[in-house]
């Protein structure tokens, strides 16, 4: 059996490329992958056997491993397995023939990340990759620059994610009025702090008030301030909010939620730069930044006469808005690891990471919470976490999904057509016409059926020559 060969020089693994280890035995398709990957900027390791890929895992340390199920030896499965045990959290790619398909299956729902059928569709191959190396990231964000303080509590490696922070950077050194429109859960916040932070204000106060979260009754008093004797409650005078934050920032957060009434009033502090407490005569002068929030339509809500317009455009200097959490998949498996670094050392546990089929999930799952969602979910498993790696089964009751694969009609039509034809064909020896028969079928529809399903009945010859007993054909 010939050595592994690596198809790089030892001296370019140690650049900072993605490494990739790659078992294949056969030559030229191994010669192939080697050169599409290393075009793509991967740094790539080549193995020819299950044995020597072990050797050259332990020498390079890849981050991804893509191998051919059909080994000599020991093949593609064990090599998993050997992986597995000794690195958990290491994606697996394997590639199959047909008659693989079956233990191909078996092995995703043990922890391969994904496989794909030969002749594999090189795109998609690619897209695999990239989603693999991905979830394989490191436990925690690259910590920050000195000149990115300002944003250190936002994880985030996506494009979208990248040009509002640039945005919001750049509106912090004005002393604009900002609205930041999203969902819930994605973070208006944090991004309001870090606002704050990047701003000449940073030294003073920052003060967030969640106006759907206080009664109509007392927002009033929160905002601007009460006097002595103003109400039954008032014992004394009380500074409201806007004069808390003094010289700094303050966040007016689910802006859309503010009673009409309050609304008016609020307008006038904005024009007038002054507010005036509740049973007082006397305003008094504030210097306060305003950011707002809502996950709201606020133009909607303006159509429907309950949202001031004057309001509107007096807070809506510099819109900002926040993508779901569904629309920056690629920061997913980043938060979850960052979380769960967090939160291990708040629980006190040593934990290692996601296997990949937990992150996989994680990938996957809708999010309609969004990153608060995220971060429900990450604690729940981190306190119910026995094993240092986080199982799939864990993440699959924290995202209460069911833990069997439910699969829709078509789905499961497709699946079972699939699997009745690949047992027609081995029980025929690979002979379509004997398939056929037993299908009850005429030939070129059988092949119809064939080709639909990427299934070549030669693929499905006995390698001793010998062909099994047939049925005798059947008459109606």
């Amino acid at each position: 059996m010939p050595a592994a060969r690596p198809s790089l020089p030892a001296s370019k693994l140690t650049d900072a490329r993605q490494r990739i280890l790659v078992v294949d035995d056969d030559a030229d398709m191994l010669r192939l992958l080697s050169l599409r990957l290393n075009a793509a900027g991967y740094a790539v390791t080549t193995a020819t056997s299950a044995e020597a890929a072990l050797a050259q895992f332990e020498a390079e340390r890849p981050q991804l491993v893509i191998s051919d199920v059909r080994l000599p030896g020991r093949d593609g499965l064990a090599l998993f397995d050997d992986i597995r045990a000794r690195h958990p959290a290491m994606p697996v790619i394997l590639l199959t023939a047909h008659g693989t398909i079956p233990d191909a299956v078996e092995a995703t729902a043990r922890g391969v990340f994904t496989y794909l059928t030969k002749p594999y569709d090189a795109r998609e191959l690619m897209d695999k990759i990239s989603q693999a190396l991905a979830l394989a990231a490191p436990a925690s964000a690259p910590a920050p620059q000195a000149d990115e303080g300002w944003r250190a509590e936002i994880v985030s490696r996506s494009s979208r994610m990248a040009d509002l922070l640039a945005d919001a950077r750049m509106v912090a050194q004005s002393d604009a009025s900002v609205m930041l429109l999203g969902e819930s859960g994605t973070g208006k916040e944090l991004l309001a702090r870090a606002i704050h932070r990047a701003s000449p204000r940073s030294g003073q106060p920052f003060v967030a008030v969640n106006c759907s979260a206080i009664p109509e009754a007392l927002l009033e008093s929160e905002l601007f301030g009460h006097v002595k004797g103003a109400f039954t409650d008032a014992v004394s005078n009380h500074k409201g909010l806007f004069q808390a934050a003094e010289g700094g920032t303050l966040l007016l957060d689910e802006i859309g939620d503010m009673p009409p009434a309050l609304q008016v009033k609020l307008l006038r502090v904005l024009q007038e730069r002054a507010v005036r407490p509740v049973g007082s005569s006397q305003s008094i002068a504030v210097d306060v930044r305003i950011l707002s929030a809502t996950h709201r339509d606020l133009e909607a809500a303006m159509a429907a006469g309950q949202f001031r317009e004057d309001l509107y455009y007096r807070l809506n200097v510099v819109t900002l808005s926040l993508p779901s959490l569904a629309e920056r998949r690629e920061d997913i498996a980043l938060l979850a690891n960052h979380l769960l670094s967090t939160l291990a050392r708040k629980y006190g546990k040593r934990l290692s990471g996601f296997s990949p089929e937990a992150l996989k999930a994680l990938g996957a799952a809708p999010w309609p919470g969004n990153v608060r969602q995220l971060y429900n979910v990450v604690e729940q498993v981190c306190a119910l976490s026995t094993t240092p790696l986080i199982p799939l089964s864990l993440v699959q009751r924290a995202l209460r999904i069911p833990a069997v694969q439910v699969l829709s009609l078509a789905e499961a039509r497709q699946r079972f057509e699939r699997e009745y034809l690949v047992g027609l064909l081995k029980m025929t020896d690979g002979n379509a016409a004997d398939a056929a028969r037993l299908a009850q079928r005429n030939r070129t529809e059988f092949y119809r059926l064939l080709q639909k399903h990427a299934l070549t009945p030669g693929h499905f010859k006995a390698e001793d020559g010998t062909s099994p007993p047939v049925a005798p054909e059947r008459h109606e």
